[in-house]
């Protein structure tokens, strides 16, 4: 390929991580609301959380955009830029994803925990900022993970709006070279690149999330680890006994 053809998938890159960036970022916020909005004492904060969550999750992110793109124009006479209209259908779509992220992590402390923040005289909003997400935060990182991931790969649907991501260009670098083998190989690899910095990056604030709240990151343990095999001490007979799978 020439320089030229180089140049263009390249600023593809860059145009791919802004739109995770942006959307990303819209997503938690979404997430972290709707999700906290579901555990409300109030049924009507539930409902209608749970109806956003239930409607932009059983609806396609594509299908969305278009709808943002083509029909928000035509009925309300104002036109999105097709960056900005992707970034909204991807981080609306992934956020209510995200929202049921937050919604288990917050479930998933103990009762206690909020017994005592009652005992300290904390109000809800500050058991919440104090007591619960602290130690929720931890435990949705490694699915926020999973999710972001998925999210960079879904970018790949700004290219049918005309936005010069990474798919756009290789497929202008395509027509223009006929070369369809190299190209998309080079493709994937990029993608890849991309996804394995983003589990770094995570992997990183789950190890600093959890030092905050006095948890040691898990240590390699070889293959008995990896394969989720656990090993419990029979304090009766002072014996180590190894287990399947949890």
């Amino acid at each position: 390929m020439t320089a030229e053809l180089w140049g263009l998938i390249f600023k593809g890159v860059w145009i791919t991580v802004q739109l995770t960036i942006y959307s990303a970022a819209l997503g938690a916020v979404v997430a972290f609301v709707t999700g906290i909005a579901r555990t409300s004492r109030f049924w009507i904060v539930r409902f209608l959380s749970g109806l956003y969550v239930e409607v932009f999750r059983g609806t396609s992110a594509l299908v969305l955009m278009f709808w943002l793109f083509f029909v928000v124009p035509l009925a309300f006479n104002w036109q999105f830029v097709p960056m900005w209209a992707a970034t909204l259908a991807l981080g609306l779509s992934y956020g209510a994803y995200g929202s049921e992220i937050v919604r288990g992590g917050i479930a998933a402390v103990a009762p206690a925990q909020r017994e005592a923040g009652i005992a300290l005289s904390f109000s809800p909003w500050q058991r919440l900022r104090l007591v619960i997400l602290p130690q929720a935060v931890p435990e949705m990182l490694p699915p926020f993970n999973n999710l972001l991931v998925e999210l960079l790969k879904g970018t790949a649907l700004v290219s049918l709006l005309g936005v010069g991501d990474i798919s756009f260009a290789a497929q202008l670098a395509r027509l223009a070279t006929g070369e369809s083998g190299s190209i998309y190989f080079t493709i994937l690899l990029m993608y890849f690149v991309l996804a394995f910095l983003l589990t770094r990056v995570m992997r990183l604030a789950e190890s600093r999330a959890k030092a905050r709240i006095g948890q040691k990151p898990e240590k390699g343990g070889g293959i008995v680890r990896k394969l989720g095999i656990r090993q419990e001490t029979d304090q009766s007979f002072g014996m180590t006994v190894v287990g399947g799978p949890s």
